[in-house]
């Protein structure tokens, strides 16, 4: 997702309302103890149910320069762990500005890489054997005449709460979908009630290709700072990239870089 400016030691993020498919779904649901489904915004009014599905990343290929454009630090540059040349988006461009802001203090940067880089191979979750996805033995089972073999798939799912807003991370390990092995997928969620929109969004249909934006400021510090942690005990590859993302704003710390306002 762009930032749309920043402003006030502020971010403002576009969050979009009526798409379905992309990074981010609006999805509704009673409590974060149940599974969420997809809603039509434009035909049915939002409500205290709804809620925010987002697939946030940390960083761009930089040869992708659709997706490069979105990010407002193009010219920052690491090597990804599987070789690739990326540029900080999203989550490192959050955790960039409160770093040069003073909002994240350079103590809180050396903690949170002195954290990272202590992780071992057998602590990732993608390798822990206390989360596993399960299959149960197959059953018979007849329906309409026609034999099958029934099965339970059980897939680990973790879920993380901060305290200062209704913010959840969830983490859902999968089969990969191009290679062999697991994969643990991250995805914050807080209620529609966190963004900004004029009118309110309580009670209403969303208006065509209507954005709602995302305010963060001092008071998300925990949440970037946890997120990080979180996406560098995923796997042995995500905790490279991170890492280097620390490196690079701990280096650039003093190196004061505005924050450019999006179209």
């Amino acid at each position: 997702m762009k930032i749309h400016k920043c402003e006030n030691k502020q971010i403002f993020v576009e969050i979009p309302l009526t798409t379905q498919s992309g990074k981010t779904r609006v999805k509704i649901r009673n409590s974060f103890y149940e599974y969420g489904l997809p809603t039509a915004t434009r035909q049915i009014p939002f409500s205290q149910k709804h809620y925010i599905e987002w697939q946030i990343g940390y960083d761009v290929d930089k040869n992708d320069k659709e997706k490069l454009a979105l990010s407002t630090l193009e010219q920052s540059e690491f090597i990804g762990a599987n070789g690739k040349t990326k540029a900080l988006y999203e989550l490192s461009e959050y955790l960039y500005y409160f770093t040069q802001w003073g909002i994240i203090t350079e103590s809180e940067i050396t903690n949170l890489l002195t954290f990272l880089q202590n992780i071992k191979d057998n602590e990732y979750l993608d390798s822990r054997s206390d989360l596993q996805i399960l299959r149960s033995h197959p059953v018979s089972k007849n329906i309409l005449g026609v034999e099958f073999y029934e099965s339970q798939v059980k897939y680990p799912l973790l879920v993380h709460k901060f305290n200062h807003f209704d913010v959840l991370v969830e983490i859902i390990i999968k089969e990969k979908q191009r290679a062999v092995g697991v994969q643990p997928m991250l995805y914050v969620c807080f209620p529609i009630t966190e963004l900004y929109c004029n009118p309110a969004l309580l009670g209403r249909v969303a208006e065509s290709k209507e954005c709602g934006l995302l305010i963060l400021d001092s008071k998300d510090k925990c949440f970037l700072l946890e997120t990080f942690k979180i996406f560098g005990m995923l796997s042995k590859n995500h905790n490279y990239d991170v890492c280097e993302i620390v490196k690079i704003i701990k280096v650039n710390i003093n190196n004061l870089t505005s924050c450019k306002k999006q179209g």
